[in-house]
Formats: C-alpha cells, structure tokens, sequence
C-alpha cells in the first residue's frame, strides 16, 4: 500500500501535476455560477502549485451529463472564475483527453495553469474505465487529488489514475477536511447527534450504519424519512417511497432500540398534492397521508422536537435537508435547524454541516460563519 503524503511533501518544480479538484460548482441558465464556494476551496491547493514551479493541469466534473458534450455543463465558465480569483490567466483546454490536450501541456511554463474540459463527457470516467484511467495519467508526472466531495467515487479521475502514475499526494483541502472530520469527530463530545435527511435512504445506508456507532440520538428527516415511517406501518400516501430500502429502515428501527440510540422521525407533517404548493396541509402522521398527496416538510411540532434534541448535544452533524427547502412554503423545517445549529454554536456545541442542500440552506441564511464547520462533501 502506497504512502499517504500531502501536497509539501513532494517536489512540484518542472513537474506535470495532474490535479483532481472538485469544481462540480452550480449555473444559472446564462451559464452564471450561482455559488463559487467550492472554487475558493480550491485556490490554496492550486495557487501552491504554481508558486512551487508546478504546472497545473486541473480536472473536474460537473453535473452529469452522462458521457454527452452538452455546453450548459462546460467547466469553461469555471476556468473564467479561477482566472479572476487567482488573478492570472487559466487556459482552458476543450476536452480532458487527445493529442490537443497533450499539445497544450507539452507548451506548458512552469507555473502556468490549465483547466481540462468536464471529465464526465466521457462514459469511460464514471465506469472507472481501465484505458480512460491511462489517457488521464499519461498528463502527469504526479497526481494531486483534492476534491473532497467525491474522493469516494470509484471513478476514472480519483481510483483509477493514481494506478498509473508513479506519484501521488493530497491536496490543502482534503488534509482539512481529514483533520477536522477525522480528528475532532473520532473524538467528539457527547451527547452526539446526527440529523440525515435528503431525498434517499439508498445513497446514505453506509453513514447512517456507521452513525450507529457513534450517535446517542439520531434524527431523519427529508424524503428518506418516508421510508422509515412506512417501515413502522404509517400511511404516506403518494410520498417518496424506496421499497427496496425498507429492510434496512426495519433493521435500524430495531438496532436503535437495542442500542439505545434514540432514532427521531418525524411526528407532524406539510403536505401536498402537488409541489406548486397551491394545495398545503399540516397533519399529524398518525391521521395518514391522503392517497394522491405527499410528505414536503416536516412539520411545527416535529421542527420543535428535532430542536430540542440539538439544544442537548454537544456535538451535532447535518447532512441533508428537512423537506423540498428550494420551494418557500416547504423550507420551515430546513431552516428551523439551520437556525438552531448556529444558535447552539454560539452555546459551545460543535456543529458540522455537510452535503449541498443542507450548506446551500446555511449560506441562504447567512448563517456559515455561525457552524463550527461547514464542509465540502456530502
């Protein structure tokens, strides 16, 4: 197994450095970007580089679009960004891959930082694929990787490369995000609280297991929150339903009681017919939701509940929002506990915050500077 180094600890000068950042930052419809965080997260890691004599060769993702070239996911807005945060030119190359790309790093100065084209143009970066991997490390001399947000993916730009390259080290961000993540969560106070929501219990079944472990009281809330209370014989009516996750909101339900984890789900709820929000109900959940509507928000008892429980911890982790936040009349309950996150903050609690919606809802509230720490992956 390879060594794990950190980004000064290796030689940049005259070197080709192949850098994995996660630049996947959110466009308005002229192709504006909406919220730059993720590029400023990335400065310090790429300004390094070519301070120390490296030549920068940067990569991301955005969005998804599923092996098309569509220019509403062009990273070409993104070099434009970078160009004006780092205040010297970004060069931007039209594919990530191919004998132009190569000519251009080929004509890299040391120093000079170029932006390769949306990595997932191409099938091949998403399945991990073996020649994809090797077109991508033959533009390196060393490999970086420093996006945080999707290290975990098993994808061409973060498993598949370091393979072929004969090194490799980790980026200012991601040796963050391991200190504090790592270091202060493996040692947290307790009470210890996680609050999960989002849209769907499958993307987190491996946190909310290893949380198990970890939490004195456990909240789930969002979408994902259906499944649980279907599991328990409620009546969702035309909510979002993952029947095949079922089992395993079962298997928790009982764990949390053999453990003595107090796991809260939702006791009141805003629901719809439709999510124009033109039709809008508070019901307990013991009443049963209507056949033809659907959970949106937790609801004013539940939003109290949940509140209560992180007035009394000392160390609270969120990840995912309360109900479809994006739409006014359902984001009470997502900014309930954003609001009471910084209120606990300033009481001494540690609060983390991670995932995009759940940091969207705490910037919409001005609220950032108010967590403990706001991270960059989900």
């Amino acid at each position: 197994m390879k060594e794990i180094k950190f980004i000064e600890d290796v030689v940049l000068e005259g070197r080709r450095v192949l850098t994995r950042l996660d630049l996947n930052v959110p466009l308005d419809n002229n192709a504006q970007i909406t919220d730059d965080s993720r590029i400023k997260s990335s400065l310090k890691t790429i300004r390094y580089i070519a301070d120390k004599g490296g030549k920068a060769i940067l990569m991301s993702h955005l969005g998804r679009p599923n092996g098309e070239r569509l220019e509403n996911m062009s990273l070409k807005p993104v070099s434009e960004a970078l160009s004006v945060n780092l205040g010297k030119n970004v060069i931007f190359a039209q594919d990530c891959v191919g004998n132009k790309v190569e000519k251009i790093i080929y004509e890299l100065q040391n120093g000079e930082i170029l932006l390769l084209e949306n990595l997932r143009f191409h099938k091949a970066e998403t399945k991990n694929d073996i020649s994809f991997s090797k077109k991508l490390a033959k533009l390196g001399d060393i490999y970086i990787n420093d996006a945080f947000g999707t290290a975990h993916r098993s994808h061409s730009s973060t498993t598949g490369v370091p393979k072929f390259i004969s090194e490799s080290a980790i980026g200012f961000l991601i040796k963050k995000e391991l200190k504090f993540l790592g270091e202060i969560v493996s040692n947290a106070e307790n009470p210890f609280l996680a609050i999960i929501g989002g849209a769907k219990v499958a993307d987190k079944i491996k946190v909310i297991d290893k949380l198990f472990d970890k939490v004195q009281t456990l909240i789930i809330g969002g979408g994902m929150s259906c499944t649980f209370l279907k599991a328990q014989g409620f009546d969702i009516g035309n909510s979002m339903l993952e029947k095949d996750s079922l089992n395993f909101a079962r298997e928790m339900i009982q764990k949390s009681k053999e453990k003595k984890i107090d796991l809260l789900l939702p006791n009141d709820a805003i629901i719809a017919s439709s999510l124009d929000g033109n039709s809008t109900r508070t019901i307990k959940l013991t009443e049963g939701v209507p056949k033809e509507w659907m959970i949106l928000d937790i609801g004013p008892l539940t939003s109290e509940i949940f509140c209560n429980a992180i007035s009394h911890s000392k160390t609270a982790l969120w990840n995912g929002p309360m109900g479809v936040f994006e739409i006014e009349k359902f984001s009470n309950g997502t900014f309930a506990i954003a609001k009471s996150l910084a209120k606990e903050t300033e009481k001494g609690t540690l609060t983390i915050v991670g995932g995009g919606d759940s940091v969207s809802a705490i910037k919409k509230l001005g609220l950032s500077g108010k967590i403990s720490h706001v991270s960059t992956g989900g």
